[in-house]
């Protein structure tokens, strides 16, 4: 199966969902999935104060690719803070979070498998 053929519309008209986990604060807009590999093209919502340390550190079975659209997210396990412009590139099993954001984030992220 693979993520769904989509022409150009407004991404505004998928609503951001709660995502998986501890986080209220931390929302989704899916904009591509599949439903059977669960990757996804997605848009993630960082409310201002959000800390998702409920949901520990990250790994994934799959690639991740992550731009910060607006705002700045700080990796408490790093100690570091990322800002609008930058990106991300992880490999499955890559290591990540949790996270706090003071100011709120909006990131823009591609998930896949490579065969």
């Amino acid at each position: 199966m693979a993520k769904p053929e989509h022409e150009f519309f407004p991404a505004d008209k998928i609503g951001f969902t709660p995502c998986e986990g501890h986080v209220p604060q931390l929302t989704e807009r899916i904009l591509a999935a599949d439903a059977v590999s669960g990757v996804a093209t997605r848009m993630l919502r960082f409310e201002p104060g959000t800390d998702t340390t409920p949901n520990g550190v990250q790994a994934h079975d799959f690639w991740e690719e992550v731009y910060i659209l607006e705002g700045s997210i700080t990796d408490l396990r790093l100690g570091e803070t990322f800002t609008a412009g930058m990106y991300a590139c992880r490999p499955p099993g890559m290591e990540h979070g949790p996270w706090r954001s003071d100011d709120g984030c909006l990131t823009f992220e591609v998930r896949y498998r490579v065969q």
